[in-house]
């Protein structure tokens, strides 16, 4: 007793000191320390140790009989004993008032007398033992299955049958499964004694093998029961004699496919019949089975084999093979073998404090996979926000509380059987320290972070403990209502902060917080009232998911709106992928159901459904799993092969289709054959979905039979192979020995391969069903390779070169393989020279098709002429980009002497390069080609979009931002939009252009202290690229110094005023200058421009005079020397200027324009050229002549002409100081000097009326009297352009170079082209002037015109036409001269 005592002491030391430890270490919440350990016990607790409970017998599955006893075996240890009781079907029994029920001392439960009957069954089900010790626990055992077996009835009875002596015999008598150990067999009414000879199967049949004489009789099986013995029908079996006469070899008994359970024995019956006696033996996954030296492989009389104990290494497909020399026939039949559950880990005791978390592990076993369930002193543990189930099988058990103790028990259980393991919690308590001050409250305790899912809370050291370094602190916390509170203890000593995780939104939750020292636990915090944040209010899962398949390749998927919508429900994405994948797939879907098509036949999906609404993707639904439709397999059966086996039988062997294909359960497989030689009928047969193989027999002899296989499925039947043939043997040869040897073997050696052939043996009367090739290096056993019958040669591949094979052939059938026949060979040596490279390819063009499209050409100068592949040649393809500079080259085939490549980036130069390939041989690459793709619209904003406001100027922002990452060309301008909304529509929004490739940007006169939003949007050559999201930027408030209302003149400068009357004012790009200095420069510059103007304008005008008046000297001379017909007064010499503009001076008048600048002038060739022109259209075309796009084309000008049937028209603009102007002559073509460089000077009548160098349009009507219109000229008209005709290049010249004096009016009969103009644009004193309106004068009326070229016909003749025009050539040079210099 002394001794015990002391130990105990001893053992309350070490509980307190552990203890101790334990709080100095912060006591972790998962309580691993605390596993089936010393208790961590608080000072002064008391002791608790954990107690033994636990099942010495359980249960087991009892098989039992009507009016039978049974019982059913429990006993627990514990001290105190446990109490033990029953539960049936998970409903406790009331043993005191059964009276066929009772519980035997040691717990077992005894059923006497069990009932049973087709309506009534109350004794078969379900038992489980429960064991309770008061103020400690219960447990309850494994379940065990109480079957009681039925009424006897019998599922088939023996027959009549007869039986050749030493064959083999069954007479079946199936029942039930649980009828099966209480069926014996009777020989005429006695019973039946089994021996190795006679032996009787699971199932109840009964085999007799090498049957003789007294086997003969009548035969019965009895079923006992309990009650009378039931008897089946009674069948006579006769022993006939020996016939001497070969009879078919069949299966009387094939074996079937079954599930064992590991331990169990398992029996496949195989029983074959035949002449000659058959030999039975069998293979699993084509390897031959020992059944003679096996312990636990027991070939049965009959053939039938046993399995005893079996493992999981049995399962598999077993073969049985019966042969008898004549024939052989297979069957087969899958083993499944199934385990119980077995515990891998099982739960372990734990100690824990109270609000402690703890984890129960329990990981299990089995086949198929077991499910876990767990129990909490005999009652099922539903999972909840407190007990969760984590990593598929553990039990977490969260803030733990006093009521949580007890025993813990993990129960497992599959089709096969289950099994339990449990382990204890104890909940240890704390008692008050005695042995030092104790730690106050913390004080200050706040949340100073708090979200949706978790809370951050802090707190001051306790006031009794100001410095606090050595505290640790513990965190409770509980939802509100909830008693179940829980803990979180902080990291290290003094870390007065912690953050509680995996809480739930919206829910108020209630914290404390204390402090620990090493004396103990001290005060606990006053409560605190924390409500977690409201989560982003996305919608909850979509309720009522359902799939199912409405074809083999579609799965329709359903559901219903989600019950927490938080809003209007967007859309869903369905989401679904394969079975046995990692790849999901998805698809947005507006309704409430959708149908995925282009599915997989007979495949397993999962589905599942998320809701989306305004904030985003809600929570997803559960999976939900369903196969597609079978279907008709998409594949015929594989490897069909045919085996002759005698003259009028054929086997034939196949596979199954590939999985893939099959679409659904193989239920079995149809076989067609037919005679090949004629179209005969077609012959069916069906066979198991298990059978892959089947003789045909009743074939005629020496006759071609084609055969072919289709497998079924409960939809229908799948494509067939194609047609096998085979020809039955003429007569039956005899396979009773082995073949003889071949007659002759050849070898032909090559360098890697060897071509054998031979002829077949010279006894053609012994079968040969093949022959068997073997070859090696010096010895013929290395490899052997099978060949039908038929075959006569046979290459065999990848040899060595320049080695010595030894090669041996030998003829076999079912018996075994012949003689050999030697034969050697030495194959070649390998001098295969290396191959010359190929020519390169040449011509490599990149032609540019789209912003990432570009095409590859080339030429091969190794092929012909007409550049055509008629050999196997590739080519490859490569290509890259410097950008970055580490690119790697890709590289594509082609067979075509071109390749498009897809996929480049826009706006990117590439570089590319092409190589040949013509088998082993292979060209270096070719010179590179450059291509650059065109450009595409930006597809991304640009970025880091930031605005500030500009110092001293709080009404002036500045923008910026960096170019987008994907420009895709030059960028050659942004788009600034900005708004006070920013849900206003874009239209609404200010727009700010930038030009060019600028960064950042000003805007003005914004209002203070309103919050404004940006985006920012990029363009290029190919358009604009997409806005930037919205940056907003509030203006600041108004400064003291401004005042109230005023305004801050910060528009600087550089300000220009919206354009269109814009009411939002934009800022310059640049800096603004000081406007005072601004004006200054404005006017130096306006001063000394005017002044240099002068100067210019009287300089050139005295020069201007001088020519004049020499050109007026020499135009009154030429006039005096021409002689002319008639009085000169009345009769005027050809002027080919001045009077052509005097007739257009008239229509001048009737313009809408009272200030003409340019004057056209027209010359009508007859009346039938006249072509009433449109003044609207003439005024289009002039004003598009004189934009600022510059001077106009000659073909514009041309197709004009050419419409109106006019000559090439003169145009002169004038300017304000046409005398200081310089005008350049610059005619498009000499083809018609005459009519492009001449220069006329003025009418001898009126000297004074224009200069020599032009001719002006009138701004207003003169007198009529005048001789010539004058030009007045206005100082606003710039010089804008000097034009001369020219005569368009197309068509053939029609005037004769040797006569460039030809008058034109003398040439009418000619068919002339239309002359177009061009213009010259000169500016005025370096300033550029907007391009000046241009009104076209109408053209003359046919009347007036046809008179005025009467008149001029009449009045000169040809001769003297010639003489003046060669005059007024010489002056237009001099004038040409003039205006150059």
């Amino acid at each position: 007793m002394a001794a015990e005592r002391g130990a105990r002491r001893l053992l309350s030391t070490s509980s307190f000191w552990l203890c101790c430890l334990l709080l100095l270490g912060h006591r972790a919440p998962d309580a691993e320390a605390a596993r089936s350990g010393s208790p961590p016990q608080s000072p002064g607790s008391s002791i608790r140790t954990f107690t033994p409970f636990y099942f010495l017998v359980e249960p087991m599955d009892t098989l039992s009989i009507r009016g039978s006893s049974v019982v059913l075996n429990c006993s627990a240890y514990s001290e105190p004993s446990p109490k033990i009781e029953w539960k049936k079907d998970g409903t406790f029994l009331n043993l005191v008032s059964d009276d066929r029920r009772q519980l035997l001392s040691d717990g077992s439960l005894f059923i006497s007398n069990v009932v049973h009957s087709k309506h009534n069954k109350p004794d078969e089900g379900y038992y489980q033992c429960v064991a309770t010790v008061e103020s400690l626990g219960t447990i309850v055992s494994r379940t065990a299955k109480l079957t009681v077996a039925g009424l006897p009835r019998f599922a088939s009875q023996p027959e009549p049958s007869s039986v050749y002596a030493g064959n083999s015999a069954i007479l079946n008598c199936e029942v039930n499964a649980d009828l099966v150990p209480f069926v014996r067999w009777e020989q005429n009414r006695h019973p039946l004694l089994l021996d190795g000879r006679v032996i009787k199967l699971p199932s109840g049949t009964l085999v007799i093998s090498n049957a003789t004489e007294r086997d003969g009789g009548l035969y019965r099986c009895l079923i006992e029961s309990g009650g009378p013995p039931k008897y089946s029908d009674e069948a006579e079996l006769k022993v006939l004699p020996d016939p001497e006469v070969t009879s078919n070899l069949v299966f009387l008994k094939q074996p079937s496919s079954l599930v064992r359970v590991i331990g169990q024995s398992a029996v496949l019956p195989c029983v074959a019949s035949g002449l000659p006696l058959p030999t039975i033996r069998w293979t699993k996954n084509e390897e031959a089975l020992d059944t003679e030296s096996s312990e636990r492989l027991v070939l049965l009389p009959g053939g039938s084999l046993e399995i005893s104990d079996v493992t999981e290494d049995d399962a598999g497909t077993y073969f049985c093979v019966a042969d008898n020399g004549n024939e052989t026939v297979e069957a087969q039949a899958e083993l499944t073998v199934q385990a119980q559950p077995e515990f891998l880990k099982q739960p372990t005791n734990i100690y824990a404090h109270e609000s402690m978390d703890i984890v129960f592990e329990c990981e299990v076993t089995g086949k198929p996979v077991p499910t876990v369930k767990w129990v909490k002193n005999g009652d099922m543990v539903i999972p909840s926000d407190y007990f969760k189930i984590v990593k598929e099988h553990n039990l977490q058990v969260l803030g733990l509380v006093k009521s949580d103790e007890g025993f813990y028990q993990c129960i497992a259980e599959n089709d096969v059987g289950n099994a339990q393991a449990g382990a204890q919690l104890i909940i240890l308590e704390h008692a008050p320290a005695t042995t030092g001050p104790l730690p106050s409250a913390p004080r200050d305790v706040v949340a100073s972070l708090v979200s949706t899912r978790f809370i951050k809370l802090t707190w001051r050291t306790p006031a009794s403990d100001p410095h606090g370094d050595n505290l640790t602190y513990s965190v409770f916390y509980a939802k509100e209502g909830i008693a179940r509170e829980r803990v979180e203890n902080t990291s290290h000593p003094g870390e007065m902060q912690v953050t509680i995780q995996n809480l739930m939104p919206a829910t108020v939750y209630i914290f404390r917080v204390m402090a620990h020292n090493k004396h103990g636990s001290g005060e606990s915090s006053a409560p605190l009232r924390v409500e977690t944040q409201p989560e982003v209010q996305l919608p909850g899962p979509a309720p009522n998911i359902r799939a199912y398949a409405t074809s083999p390749t579609s799965i329709t998927v359903t559901w219903e709106t989600p019950l927490s919508g938080n809003g209007e429900i967007q859309n869903y994405k369905l989401y679904y992928m394969e079975k046995g994948t990692d790849k999901e797939q998805d698809v947005d879907v507006s309704s409430h159901s959708h149908t995925i098509n282009g599915l997989k036949k007979y495949t397993e999906y999962s589905f599942r459904v998320v809701a989306y609404n305004k904030h985003g993707p809600g929570v997803s639904t559960q999976d939900v799993a369903v196969q597609t439709s079978s279907d008709v397999p998409s594949a015929a059966p594989q490897n069909l092969s045919l085996e002759v086996r005698n003259s009028k039988s054929i086997m034939i062997h196949w596979q199954p289709p590939p999985p893939a294909t099959q679409n659904g359960q193989i239920t079995g497989y149809k076989i067609r054959y037919r005679k090949a030689s004629r179209k005969s009928d077609v012959t069916e047969t069906l066979v198991p979905g298990t059978q892959l193989s089947q003789l045909i027999e009743g074939l005629d002899r020496g006759t071609e039979y084609n055969f072919r296989v289709a497998a079924l499925t409960v939809n229908g039947t799948g494509p067939a192979t194609d047609w096998l043939s085979t020809e039955t043997f003429e007569s039956d040869l005899d396979e009773t020995r082995v073949p003889e040897v071949p007659s002759s073997l050849h070898v032909r050696p090559l360098v890697t391969s060897i071509v054998v052939s031979w002829t077949p043996p010279e006894n053609q009367n012994i079968v040969v069903r093949g022959y068997a090739i073997g070859y090696g290096i010096g010895s013929p056993h290395a490899q052997t390779i099978k060949v039908d019958y038929k075959q006569r040669y046979y290459t065999i591949e990848n040899l060595d070169p320049s080695s010595h094979y030894v090669i041996t052939l030998k003829a076999f059938n079912n018996v075994g393989e012949g003689i050999p026949l030697y034969e050697s060979a030495v194959t070649r040596p390998h001098t295969v020279p290396d191959p010359t490279p190929m020519m390169p390819p040449v011509g490599v063009q990149a032609s540019i098709l789209s912003h990432d499209t570009i095409r590859i050409t080339w030429a091969d100068n190794s092929l012909p002429k007409h550049q055509k592949i008629t050999d196997s040649r590739y080519y490859t393809v490569r290509w890259k980009t410097n950008i970055p500079a580490n690119t790697k080259y890709k590289n594509a085939n082609a067979t075509t002497l071109s390749y498009l490549v897809t996929g480049l980036k826009a706006n990117t130069l590439y570089e590319f390069s092409v190589m040949v390939t013509k088998g082993r041989r292979s060209s270096t690459w070719s010179m590179t080609a450059h291509g650059t793709t065109f450009e595409l619209v930006p597809t991304s904003p640009p970025k880091d979009v930031t605005v500030v406001s500009k110092e001293g100027k709080p009404r002036t922002i500045i923008v910026n931002w960096q170019p987008p990452s994907e420009a895709n060309g030059k960028i050659t301008g942004y788009i600034i939009y900005y708004s006070t909304d920013v849900n206003a529509e874009i239209h609404d929004w200010v727009i700010e252009p930038v030009v060019g490739n600028r960064l950042t940007h000003q805007i003005q006169e914004l209002t203070l202290d309103t919050p404004y939003y940006f985006k920012i949007q990029a363009r290029n050559s190919k358009g604009m690229g997409p806005m930037s999201d919205a940056v907003q930027f509030r203006t600041p408030k108004a400064s003291g110094s401004a005042g109230k209302g005023s305004r801050l003149p910060d528009l600087g400068s550089d300000y220009k005023p919206p354009m269109s009357g814009s009411n939002s004012p934009h800022g310059s790009p640049t800096s603004p200058l000081d406007s005072n200095m601004l004006l200054v420069i404005i006017i130096s510059v306006g001063v000394i421009t005017i002044v240099v103007v002068v100067v210019i304008a009287v300089f050139c005008t005295r020069r201007t005079t001088s020519h004049q008046k020499k050109k007026r000297a020499a135009c009154k001379s030429v006039n005096g020397s021409h002689k002319y017909k008639g009085n000169s007064k009345d009769v005027k010499p050809p002027d080919l200027w001045i009077h052509h503009e005097r007739l257009e001076l008239k229509p001048i008048d009737k313009s809408p324009d009272p200030n003409p600048i340019m004057t056209d002038t027209p010359i009508p060739r007859n009346s039938q050229d006249i072509t009433p022109v449109d003044n609207s259209m003439d005024s289009n075309i002039h004003q598009r002549r004189n934009s600022y796009r510059g001077h106009e084309s000659e073909d514009s000008m041309s197709t004009l002409a050419g419409r109106r049937g006019m000559r090439p028209k003169m145009m002169m603009p004038f300017d304000s100081q046409p005398p200081q102007q310089s005008v350049r002559n610059t005619p498009s073509t000499d083809t018609m000097p005459a009519s492009s460089s001449q220069t006329c000077c003025t009418d001898h009548q009126d000297p004074e009326g224009a200069t020599s160098s032009s001719y002006l349009a009138s701004s207003q009507e003169e007198d009529s009297g005048q001789s010539l219109p004058t030009a007045h000229v206005r100082p606003s008209h710039p010089l804008k352009s000097f034009a001369v005709p020219a005569i368009p290049p197309p068509g053939p010249p029609t005037y004769d170079p040797a006569l460039p004096s030809t008058p034109l009016l003398s040439q009418q009969a000619l068919n002339h082209h239309i002359h177009s103009v061009k213009t010259a644009s000169i500016g005025t004193l370096g300033r550029s002037r907007p391009p000046m309106p241009v009104v076209v004068p109408n053209a003359p009326e046919v009347q007036e015109t046809t008179r005025m070229l009467e008149d001029s016909e009449s009045s000169y003749e040809p001769d003297e036409l010639t003489k003046e025009m060669a005059h007024l050539e010489g002056l237009m040079k001099d004038l040409n001269a003039i205006t150059t210099a």
